[in-house]
């Protein structure tokens, strides 16, 4: 049996994946998934941007590219439950990001990942931004209990910038400072871990790591030497571009340190490695011709830039236009390590091995895609095929906060879709052309689809109690 025609099996089989991938392999590969923080479509040089990005180009180079990759949700700690569960945000009740000293955060009795990753004999590492809870509020799972052996990590961002940042968690305990670049040293401490665990070792378990940079989030700090020499290639640039742009190539740069370890050590051709972002960018010149910025549900959002590289499965400079989602990966993760999904819960996303290993028509996915943002307009959208419905509810008693309150969530759970839009985005992916009139019968499919879905997600999404004087005496923050 050769190890793609093995894959595909595990895909069919269900029950069978586990004894299916011992035999197809003796060794589980290695699994890196490498997220960055506020990047949009464009912010590679592989993907139209003007950054100077080699690691990543040569990851698609050496991988498959996908022009249609999507955040789980349109905003930060949202997306990394979707990922860490492979079910919507929404769903597990991460509504929209974390505030500071707030009862929201993913909860013990969701299943992540990486307690399956153990669970199936993985060494597990977390470095970076964690954002699904609160590291020190000790009531609140980290990723020492939802998982992972090992962490590195801040709750929010890195403080009080990407240089010298001061509030990294290891393992529980706070650090204080570190010297450099939080990109650089969440790949020392990725290496030093991998070096520990004896990762290139004939007989070393497999490795699930999951790099979660903080670049290129504000508040951001980039080497003066990256920033200057942007300037010098595109005269007139403004100070705040250049930094931008060298804020993303430091992020490459460190990537570019881990992929000659893996080279260096034998793990390359065993190791799978995931490259995307979070959520979409906050500053138009990312989003390409997308329509939308983070927080948003057009698709500027939430689609991002996304990579597969894994040396003789997934075919070099392969290309992928069918719509995938953050919350693919805990599945896809199952798939590729023999686990079987869990059978107690709603998992939203699905395997993507069948796209990886160039078999799109074996490839289902029977729940649309779908993202909810409640203090925005619109606040809903769902993904189908080419065709994307975005939804209004009435505004009238939309939060104006910038966090979640304890008023937000009575209006979370009774808001009614009411106004809807439709677009073809395979013909229109800027979304500028509303299809609503032209196609009544598709535009009503998609809303009573849009309609059930939500109902269903919103009943098992967590109702908060949160303090009703919540930053009662702190200025709000419009975000609309």
């Amino acid at each position: 049996m050769n190890f793609p025609f093995a894959l595909v099996a595990v895909l069919l089989l269900g029950p069978w994946t586990g004894l299916l991938a011992t035999e197809a392999s003796a060794r589980k590969p290695n699994v890196i998934l490498l997220l960055l923080d506020d990047a949009g479509w464009t912010d590679t040089g592989g993907f139209g941007g003007r950054m100077q990005t080699p690691t990543f180009d040569r990851l698609g180079t050496e991988g498959m590219r996908f022009s249609d990759c999507h955040a789980a949700a349109p905003n930060c700690s949202p997306s990394r439950a979707g990922i860490l569960t492979g079910r919507n945000p929404t769903r597990v009740g991460i509504y929209s990001y974390l505030p500071e000293n707030h009862p929201m955060h993913l909860r013990a009795e969701e299943i992540t990942v990486a307690e399956l990753a153990r669970g199936a004999g993985y060494r597990t590492g977390h470095f970076g931004k964690w954002h699904v809870s609160d590291l020190d509020n000790k009531t609140q799972p980290g990723p020492l209990e939802q998982g992972f052996d090992y962490s590195l990590a801040t709750s929010n961002n890195a403080a009080p910038s990407h240089r010298d940042p001061v509030n990294f968690v290891r393992n529980g305990k706070p650090v204080g400072k570190i010297e450099g670049y939080s990109c650089q040293i969440v790949v020392d401490e990725a290496l030093a871990w991998l070096e520990g665990i004896g990762a290139s070792g004939k007989k070393a378990a497999p490795f699930l790591a999951c790099l979660w940079f903080h670049e290129p989030h504000t508040p951001i700090a980039s080497p003066p030497e990256l920033v200057a020499a942007y300037q010098d290639r595109y005269p007139g640039i403004s100070p705040r571009e250049a930094t931008y742009l060298a804020n993303v190539e430091n992020v490459d740069r460190a990537v570019g340190r881990l992929l000659a370890q893996l080279d260096q050590g034998g793990l390359a051709d065993d190791t799978v490695i995931w490259f995307t972002s979070d959520n979409g960018p906050v500053s138009a010149s990312s989003r390409g011709e997308l329509r939308g910025l983070k927080s948003n549900v057009w698709e500027g959002g939430h689609r991002v830039p996304g990579i597969i590289r894994w040396p003789g499965r997934v075919a070099a400079g392969s290309h992928c236009d069918v719509p995938v989602s953050g919350i693919d990966f805990f599945p896809t993760f199952c798939a590729l390590a023999g686990i079987e999904l869990p059978r107690d819960r709603v998992i939203d996303g699905v395997s993507l091995l069948p796209l990886w290993l160039g078999q799109p028509a074996t490839f289902r996915r029977d729940t649309p895609l779908y993202w909810n943002f409640y203090r925005l307009t619109p606040s809903l959208a769902i993904r189908e095929g080419d065709w994307a419905l975005v939804a209004r509810t009435d505004d009238a008693e939309r939060p104006k906060a910038h966090q979640l309150l304890r008023e937000d969530m009575p209006y979370m759970r009774t808001a009614k879709p009411n106004q809807f839009e439709l677009y073809n985005l395979r013909q229109d992916p800027g979304q500028t052309r509303d299809l609503s009139s032209e196609h009544p019968d598709r535009l009503e499919q998609l809303k009573q689809r849009l309609l059930k879905l939500h109902r269903e997600i919103m009943e098992e999404g967590v109702a908060w109690d949160i303090p009703a004087d919540y930053l009662s005496d702190a200025p709000r923050r419009v975000w609309d």
